[in-house]
């Protein structure tokens, strides 16, 4: 088991990034920390209206996941891209999302660009095992049950792809101020404790795994 308590703030040079799902909550946080952070954010989105932030270094695409010679115009000469897509469903599986996943990685590995970073949840794949009960019983088998078995899938092209990724998998999202500690690692474990955490911190850690080579081509758990 590998665990630490605290991300590791430090300074980097300025990235060419794309994100996708930049509308979302999780995604527009994300958007914004990257921006602070100096780097250049491609957001891909269906509605550009839905990206709220403003800035000269933020350059907002509309697109739609299966559109692939627009997929291929912000993917190429990137530096790394950032998934935060999630289904809007809990009874109907996303294939959308799905088969987009398969059309980034696919343009990734034949654009040569790298660095690819998946926010999952927790309870998807193999961390389903590691959550304690009743909380496994009622959220991954029950209440999650069709947005896991999407994550499991992309989780699965991803893990076979020839990308250096990290799929990242927080407990229950939240709203609240960015606190800079939380649990994180991978392996086995038994997750305990606070399984929330704010929205603030996923993305920033989400942002972190961009230049860190500690979790290269593994999953992470992530939890207050």
């Amino acid at each position: 088991m590998h665990l630490q308590f605290m991300i590791n703030l430090k300074i980097i040079k300025p990235m060419k990034i794309v994100i996708f799902g930049a509308s979302g909550k999780t995604g527009s946080l994300l958007v914004d920390e990257a921006l602070s952070a100096g780097h250049d954010v491609t957001a891909y989105v269906r509605r550009p209206e839905s990206v709220k932030s403003e800035h000269p270094n933020l350059n907002v695409v509309a697109g739609y996941l299966n559109e692939k010679d627009k997929l291929r115009s912000v993917i190429s000469g990137s530096d790394a891209c950032i998934s935060t897509l999630g289904g809007a469903s809990l009874t109907k599986h996303s294939t959308a999302i799905i088969e987009g996943i398969d059309n980034i990685l696919s343009i990734m590995e034949e654009e040569k660009v790298t660095r690819f970073i998946y926010l999952s949840s927790l309870g998807a794949g193999d961390s389903r095992k590691y959550m304690p009960q009743p909380v496994r019983f009622f959220v991954a088998d029950i209440m999650l049950r069709i947005p896991l078995a999407d994550h499991k899938t992309n989780e699965d092209r991803i893990t076979k792809s020839q990308l250096d990724w990290t799929i990242v998998r927080p407990g229950g999202l939240t709203d609240g101020a960015k606190t800079y500690h939380m649990k994180h690692g991978f392996g086995e474990t038994k997750i305990k404790g606070n399984l929330r955490i704010p929205r603030s911190d996923v993305a920033a850690f989400l942002l972190d795994q961009v230049t860190s080579k500690d979790y290269v081509n593994k999953s992470v758990w992530l939890y207050e």
